[in-house]
């Protein structure tokens, strides 16, 4: 079984350019949503695929995830309600290596940044970008972004 664990953290400033590598233009879906299961379907680039997670428990989830064809994953997102839209930033940091997301589409103006680890005690450093942490905090789970957009939060 493939386990995740990540930390997410609101991006606080623009710094990060500096240091970005082009982005990857991400679209995504979900065709099960819930407290503890979600079936996903992402395009990110020239590739796609179906990944499946479990509920979360501490930092830590269950987690498959399989390419498929693109032109499966095309179809399949016509399934999904509203789809998240953001380009995904690989950015290097101290040997470790962040996925920074800036969200558009309903989602405009939210900037985050994830990391994922080997252990849930694994010591990393924050860039001067990192702001807030949001781990467990299911209003940015990109499951709960697509049902409640960001811009509607008010």
């Amino acid at each position: 079984m493939g386990i995740e664990i990540e930390r997410k953290f609101l991006v606080q400033n623009d710094s990060w350019k500096q240091q970005a590598p082009a982005g990857l233009v991400c679209r995504q879906g979900y065709l099960v949503s819930d407290h503890d299961k979600t079936v996903r379907i992402r395009v990110i680039g020239d590739k796609a695929f179906l990944t499946i997670k479990g509920a979360t428990y501490g930092l830590s989830r269950s987690e498959f995830e399989y390419e498929i064809p693109v032109f499966d994953a095309e179809d399949m997102l016509q399934l999904c309600g509203n789809p998240v839209e953001k380009t995904r930033y690989r950015i290097e940091h101290e040997g470790m290596t962040w996925e920074l997301d800036v969200f558009s589409g309903e989602n405009e103006g939210l900037v985050m940044a994830e990391i994922e680890l080997e252990s849930e005690d694994q010591r990393f450093d924050l860039p001067e970008w990192v702001g807030d942490e949001v781990t467990g905090d299911i209003r940015y789970y990109n499951a709960f972004l697509s049902k409640h957009p960001f811009k509607a939060w008010g």
